[in-house]
């Protein structure tokens, strides 16, 4: 029996990340096939993610986090600090997408950081580092942009970050911050005094997931 191509890449378990990045690679697309059984695997043992949402782990977290992806190509030699990154999201996704670009996941649980090094040691991303830290203790260390998805409010997330930011710039963005959110963060971010743009995720995915999602540039 014959199988449409169509029908083949819906079976596929990334289908969503192919359909919304037709360009990536045949390794990309095993690595995020292969993520995507390292993380049903760990979640078994601890909970990363909410049980209720390991059967849209690819839409919710996958997809969700490479909402960055849409937003900047982000430059080689790019360094890119993802802070309360929980299961690893955005940063593995992102560092999938991007291996010329240098990531450092941080998150204060060290039971999720031991899990985020095992998949990135076994997915064999030498882009990324994961530590157990706080934001607040990262010294001396500059990056282009410094990724999350709603770890707090704006305010006390950018006086957690605000001086890891590099005057260095790469990327055709602002460097600063990218912060994955959902809801009104018109408020949040009147209280920054900071230049921004909103750019909402339902431009660049039509499921109902993404209607109020959004990331959130500060520059």
């Amino acid at each position: 029996m014959n199988i449409s191509p169509y029908l083949c890449l819906m079976l596929n378990p990334v289908h969503l990340l192919i359909k919304y990045f037709p360009e990536l690679s045949a390794e990309q697309i095993s690595s995020f096939e292969k993520a995507v059984l390292l993380y049903k695997e760990w979640n078994t043992k601890i909970n990363l993610i909410s049980r209720n949402d390991m059967d849209n782990l690819v839409e919710r977290h996958f997809l969700h986090s490479l909402a960055i992806a849409k937003v900047i190509k982000l430059a080689p030699a790019s360094k890119v600090m993802d802070v309360g990154t929980g299961g690893g999201f955005p940063g593995i996704p992102l560092a999938i997408i991007f291996p010329k670009v240098d990531f450092y996941l941080i998150d204060t649980i060290g039971k999720k950081i031991k899990v985020v090094q095992d998949i990135v040691e076994q997915l064999g991303l030498k882009n990324v580092k994961a530590e157990q830290k706080r934001a607040e203790n990262v010294k001396k260390i500059r990056f282009d942009f410094i990724v999350s998805r709603a770890v707090t409010k704006l305010p006390e997330f950018y006086s957690w970050v605000q001086h890891n930011i590099s005057t260095k710039q790469k990327n055709k963005l602002r460097n600063g911050i990218l912060y994955i959110k959902g809801g009104d963060v018109l408020e949040e971010i009147a209280l920054l005094n900071k230049r921004f743009r909103v750019f909402e995720l339902s431009q660049y995915f039509e499921e109902e997931y993404f209607e109020t999602k959004k990331v959130v540039h500060l520059y």
